[in-house]
């Protein structure tokens, strides 16, 4: 089941003495946070004054946030959005939205195991997946080895390379 609110980043510290605070996102893009009105800080709703991109970071000023002192109080708090504010295009989908699928092999549809880790190297995504005996293997997300994304129904197909399940 999808989670209604996901995790998207910690507040990290304060900026300037207006009560903004520096929060480092875990979305693809820091420009991503900037598109939301409402931001919830361990689960409390606060509407977004303002945010913007600084050096890989986002600076926000929450409503209700004036002062240096209350910006203190958020240090440390983890970021989540709505995922009914997330707006993403058909076929889309959110990586947290792939723990736990069964991965599936393309031709025959046997099921080699579920994604228990998702690496975000620089070059592509690597999905770590747990097989059934308890083993490890990796997967590049790229179209040579993934066939198809179904995040609503919780699987990945791929097509794998001889040894490919050795490797972990």
């Amino acid at each position: 089941m999808k989670q209604p609110y996901l995790e998207t980043g910690r507040v990290v510290n304060t900026h300037g003495i207006r009560g903004e605070v520096k929060i480092v996102p875990w979305a693809d893009s820091p420009e991503f946070l900037c598109r939301f009105s409402t931001l919830y800080l361990d689960g409390t709703p606060y509407r977004v004054r303002s945010s913007r991109v600084h050096k890989g970071n986002v600076i926000v000023s929450l409503e209700g946030v004036d002062t240096v002192d209350d910006a203190v109080r958020l240090k440390e708090k983890v970021v989540s959005i709505a995922r009914a504010d997330a707006g993403l295009a058909p076929g889309q989908f959110f990586l947290a939205d792939l723990m736990g699928a069964q991965v599936r092999e393309a031709d025959t549809g046997s099921v080699l195991g579920r994604i228990a880790d998702i690496l975000t190297p620089p070059a592509s995504n690597v999905y770590v997946v747990e097989r059934p005996d308890g083993g490890r293997f990796l997967i590049p997300a790229v179209p040579a080895f993934i066939r198809e994304t179904n995040a609503d129904e919780g699987y990945v197909s791929v097509k794998l390379i001889e040894g490919m399940m050795d490797l972990v």
